[in-house]
């Protein structure tokens, strides 16, 4: 471990953390590559897939973690590969609702493939009692950060 890792690692378990979640999308982004997707590109299938047909542009882009003007060029990509539909919303013809082409569906069912088979490796390495606690723990930490949001 280089020494820059290494203070990052004495600072702290959220730190050590963030440090693992980017290690972690390094590496589904090097499997997705030899598929030919991006980070950029997997996700929006993946989550599309996980949220489902019909789902606002604007929902989409609060779970990527981006603004919207940076998702209309990427939507604009995946429309243009056959991978994502869109039509206007009929409650409000300002908003888009985005659904999987057929041919999406399929990416994103192997997107979705490899990364369960992935994150089954990775946590392979813990045990039955924390692989019991981990999800408690992450919610932990969720509905802790959520209350910290609502009151600031």
């Amino acid at each position: 471990m280089s020494s820059s890792l290494s203070k990052i690692v004495d600072g702290g378990p959220l730190f050590r953390f963030a440090l693992l979640t980017r290690r972690w999308r390094q590496i589904v982004d090097q499997e997705l590559r030899t598929s030919g997707l991006t980070d950029a590109t997997w996700r929006p299938l993946f989550y599309l897939n996980i949220l489902g047909d019909g789902t606002r542009q604007k929902d989409l882009a609060e779970a990527l973690g981006v603004k919207g003007p940076s998702l209309v060029r990427l939507l604009e990509t995946l429309q243009d590969k056959g991978l994502i539909e869109s039509s206007a919303d009929a409650l409000d013809r300002r908003a888009k609702r985005l659904s999987l082409s057929s041919a999406g569906k399929i990416c994103a069912r192997r997107v979705q493939q490899r990364v369960q088979a992935l994150e089954e490796q990775l946590l392979a390495v813990l045990n039955e009692e924390q692989m019991t606690q981990l999800p408690a723990m992450i919610q932990a930490l969720e509905s802790g950060l959520e209350n910290w949001t609502e009151q600031a």
